[in-house]
């Protein structure tokens, strides 16, 4: 009997940050973000950035503003399939700092459940490109901390391939064995690692992975390749959709879901959006 070719879920996300040129510009809130992926890109995910909800916490993770983004998700039968949070990483080299980014980021933690988000990055902190035992140490541990709050509410938690020390696929390994928990994850920001072949990098993280994001340079140059192995490694996620030029966003980003979309409908899958009470994402969300 012939192998089937493994599958991917034909579900796509645009990550918020890809408009951080229209949010700097006073054009886009995330009342508009949600509006703009529901109706001009026909997606019922959301995929939302903490710079998009405003730029101080005070006043953005107030519970009245976090119901009204929730009310703004639900009334567009949406869900969150990733909040990523920036300022709020786990390492710094001061422990007061290291104290203020943990109380801030337990009350990030609080809004991706009044949110539903489905998954929760928190960066690791640590510039260099290894950890010391002692940043290894606090990191591990506060990842455990993190996933066993978010498991409460079906969320997972985890680091993105993003900076410092997460562009290097051996520390992930060796974080994602030392947190050992079910709801700690990776977001796999496709191709982008240091110290080591980018492919390599995906093929290792790839089984990790609670979310991605797929930028341009991946877009253009690999997608099929980035793609497939993540079917081979059975992932079942978001594919998420991230620019970064703050230029002819829209457009930018119309292209690179079109070649999302394009790149699921020639393996088989059905890239189209998934209606109302139908998508698979909101099934048992209050």
């Amino acid at each position: 009997m012939q192998e089937l070719e493994p599958r991917l879920s034909p579900m796509i996300s645009i990550a918020s940050y890809s408009f951080h040129g229209l949010v700097a510009d006073g054009m886009m809130d995330v009342f508009h973000y949600l509006e703009t992926c529901r109706h001009r890109y026909d997606l019922h995910t959301a995929d939302l950035w903490n710079g998009l909800l405003g730029n101080d916490p005070e006043q953005y993770l107030r519970p009245e503003f976090l119901a009204k983004v929730r009310r703004a998700l639900d009334e567009r039968e949406m869900a969150l399939v990733n909040y990523h949070v920036d300022g709020v990483h786990i390492w710094e080299d001061d422990p007061a700092v290291r104290e203020k980014h943990y109380r801030l980021a337990l009350r990030h933690i609080e809004a991706a459940k009044v949110l539903g988000a489905r998954t929760l990055r928190i960066d690791s902190g640590g510039r260099e490109h290894h950890w010391t035992d002692e940043q290894f140490d606090e990191i591990a541990k506060r990842y455990r901390e993190y996933s066993a709050l978010t498991a409460d509410f079906g969320c997972r938690t985890g680091p993105e391939t993003h900076w410092g020390a997460e562009l290097v696929a051996d520390n992930l390994e060796k974080l994602v064995a030392a947190v050992d928990h079910p709801a700690f994850g990776v977001l796999l920001h496709l191709g982008h690692f240091e110290l080591g072949d980018p492919a390599d990098g995906d093929r290792r993280i790839a089984p990790h992975a609670m979310h991605t994001h797929i930028d341009a340079k991946t877009t253009a140059n690999r997608l099929d390749e980035a793609l497939e192995i993540l079917a081979a490694a059975g992932y079942e996620g978001c594919l998420g959709v991230e620019h970064h030029s703050a230029v002819n966003e829209y457009a930018e980003v119309g292209w690179q879901l079109a070649s999302v979309r394009r790149a699921l409908a020639k393996r088989g899958a059905t890239p189209s959006s998934v209606a109302g009470k139908r998508n698979p994402l909101l099934r048992g969300q209050a």
